[in-house]
């Protein structure tokens, strides 16, 4: 992007992290210097709804005191500034999911996530830009405006987390937090020629996560680097009393595995290319990135095997009922009686619910409220969402008998790359194809995570990389090994070809 690789906003998390705790440079200066990279580029941008410059420089000054003072960093983390996407609840500055429904609200508590994140000593620099209520897969349906991607500005950065991603790619911050309800942390990572990992389900607490469809949503963590994400997800993962989903078991050692894979050996290791993923509606180069890919991989010592999962194109059809429908659930507590946007029109209680409705909510979320009310209904109920339900379960199925077969599996993460702002906002079932390769995991709530893996005509294409449940740690050796080589390969990260956002 024109800048000296030395520059600050251009080391890695881990790096960062080195230089601050050996006080080389200053938490605070690090933190300073992506606050003034954001307020450089991000009108061109867009990833953020809010920064807080105050209270990150805050944190970041309690940090280098206590680096002072001697006492050890409070993770390996500490002091290195982080995006946060505005669905996590954040007691100190405005949480709206990307709606006008919740414009302007500060929550009374952190989300779980949000805390663990301060007593980590990471300093949040804002929250980032989303679709609306996490719905979406181009941020294009946020009420506050469309974030660009810094590739090409006229595209998108993928959704729900586009601001995340856009975020982290922009340079404006070494590390983010995004959600994945059907690809939102990998789609737009993708996008971006970054790294996103969807946890499983359970594995990071979404308490204080507002919901978009419970069974489905999972906090995750975003990076420029398979290690930085990894040890990012080592932060925000483990059990959580305050959610009744949360997996009560040992965090995955993810660090360590992405350190084991950067060794680029993958010898022992299976690893399954998904038949039904790849190949008819794929963009070209989308598929020659991963035919390459699938070569690189072979040359670390993995043994390649074909595996079938075959209800996987039922995948798409089945989460456009079982969203929508705990959509419709959900979004019911935006009454304008509890919290919220309030329109007073009306005599009645019924017409005000009707009038902040109409004025709170965008088109793409009164969509999927309306298909999720008309699944869930009296008479379609049985025909649509149990038959949902019972197709989720075969995917789930499928992804049990692929991993008898294989330690993780692989596909593109995207069918294409980003695509021009606007091209698809009238189109949703064309905006929804956006998630074939992702949604899968979702519905099995397995784990998963995209790493760059080249250029198509000039823009990102992601990997991704998938695993059983709780099997973080081979999945991050897996992507850790092909980052390493694809980068010896390339002679450089794939990040460093993004252009400057402004010149």
């Amino acid at each position: 992007m024109g800048a000296p690789d030395t520059e600050l906003t251009r080391l890695t998390a881990a790096e960062l992290a080195e230089k601050i705790h050996s006080r080389e440079v200053s938490a605070v200066e690090v933190t300073r210097a992506h606050l003034d990279r954001i307020s450089e580029v991000d009108a061109d941008v867009h990833a953020f709804l809010h920064v807080a410059g105050e209270a990150a420089i805050e944190a970041a000054t309690m940090v280098d005191e206590g680096l002072a003072a001697g006492v050890a960093p409070a993770s390996p983390l500490a002091g290195v500034p982080l995006a946060l996407k505005d669905v996590f609840t954040t007691s100190d500055m405005p949480t709206t999911a990307g709606s006008r429904m919740l414009e302007g609200w500060r929550p009374p508590y952190d989300a779980t996530l949000t805390a663990r994140l301060r007593a980590a000593g990471i300093p949040i620099l804002g929250k980032t830009n989303m679709d609306e209520f996490a719905m979406g897969s181009s941020t294009e349906h946020s009420a506050y405006g469309v974030t660009h991607n810094p590739w090409d500005t006229t595209r998108v950065p993928g959704g729900s987390g586009g601001g995340s991603a856009a975020a982290l790619a922009a340079f404006e911050a070494p590390l983010a937090i995004g959600t994945d309800t059907g690809g939102s942390i990998r789609q737009p990572a993708a996008f971006t020629g970054t790294v996103g990992a969807k946890p499983t389900y359970g594995g990071v607490s979404r308490y204080g996560l507002i919901a978009c469809a419970s069974s489905l949503d999972q906090g995750g963590p975003c990076a420029r680097t398979v290690l930085d994400t990894a040890l990012l997800h080592e932060v925000i993962a483990g059990h959580d009393p305050l959610d009744s989903t949360s997996i009560d078991q040992p965090v995955p050692a993810v660090v360590e595995a992405a350190r084991r894979g950067a060794t680029g050996d993958l010898r022992g290791l299976r690893i399954g290319v998904v038949r039904e993923l790849g190949g008819e509606g794929y963009q070209p180069g989308v598929r020659a990135s991963y035919d390459q890919a699938l070569r690189q991989l072979e040359k670390l010592g993995a043994e390649l095997v074909e595996v079938s999962c075959p209800h996987f194109e039922y995948g798409l059809a089945a989460y456009y009922l079982i969203l929508p429908s705990e959509v419709s659930s959900n979004l019911a507590r935006f009454d304008a009686m509890r919290y919220g946007l309030r329109v007073d029109k009306g005599a009645s209680a019924e017409e005000v619910m009707a009038a902040t409705r109409e004025a709170g909510f965008g088109p793409e979320a009164k969509r999927r409220i309306i298909l999720g009310t008309y699944a869930l209904s009296s008479g379609y109920y049985d025909a649509y969402y149990g038959q949902a339900q019972k197709v989720r379960t075969l995917i789930a199925r499928d992804f049990v008998t692929a991993f008898e077969q294989a330690d993780v599996l692989v596909s593109p993460t995207t069918p294409t790359t980003a695509f021009p702002i606007g091209d698809k906002i009238d189109d949703p079932l064309a905006m929804y194809l956006n998630d074939l390769a992702t949604i899968p995991t979702n519905l099995a709530g397995t784990a998963a995570m995209s790493v760059p893996s080249g250029l198509a005509e000039g823009l990102p294409v992601g990997l991704q990389v998938m695993a059983p449940a709780l099997g973080e740690a081979v999945m991050y050796r897996v992507a850790a090994a092909y980052e390493a080589a694809r980068n010896a390969a390339a002679g450089a990260p794939l990040i460093n070809s993004v252009p400057e956002v402004r010149t």
